[in-house]
């Protein structure tokens, strides 16, 4: 019986090596936070090195990426990611949306949450020191200023859609 449920799992873990998720490579970048902030050379570098992977819409992919069901799980962790904050449509988000994100980037490096300690696991160059922390929370600072004494304060908010009524 043992072995009949080892050959099953062996047959189903090569099966899924034929099913590949979607890669995120597009290099469109017309929508990319940088086209309304400047984005110096030193956010560029640790954002490039700690954050664009999943918050962007161009992964660098590893090895493994190609094993399923890694594949599976690197793929459900960029939209994820992408779904909280995403770089290169950033300049699409409603401007209480962007200020409200810079926001949460702050929060998360301050709180030691961004990047994942499962992603910093693999990738050591991508820890953040506290240099390189500083910066990022520097530059999301001056980006919500700039939002700030451009835009009225009731525009800030994130707004969220209506509930539904209840029936």
């Amino acid at each position: 019986m043992i072995k009949k449920i080892l050959i099953a799992l062996l047959v189903v873990l090569v099966a899924i090596q034929f099913v590949r998720p979607a890669r995120n490579v597009s290099a469109d970048t017309t929508k990319d936070i940088s086209t309304l902030y400047p984005m110096p050379d030193s956010v560029k570098v640790v954002v490039n090195k700690a954050c664009a992977d999943c918050h962007s819409n161009k992964t660098v992919y590893p090895w493994y990426a190609s094993v399923a069901p890694l594949s599976f799980w690197l793929d459900h962790h960029v939209n994820e990611g992408k779904g909280e904050i995403n770089f290169n449509e950033f300049a699409s988000y409603r401007i209480g949306k962007q200020n409200h994100k810079l926001k949460e980037v702050i929060e998360q490096i301050q709180e030691n949450k961004m990047p994942l300690s499962s992603y910093t696991l693999i990738h050591k160059e991508a820890k953040l020191t506290d240099a390189e922390k500083e910066i990022l929370i520097d530059w999301c600072q001056n980006i919500m200023d700039t939002i700030k004494a451009k835009y009225p304060a009731d525009s800030l908010k994130s707004k969220r859609p209506p509930a539904p009524a209840a029936k």
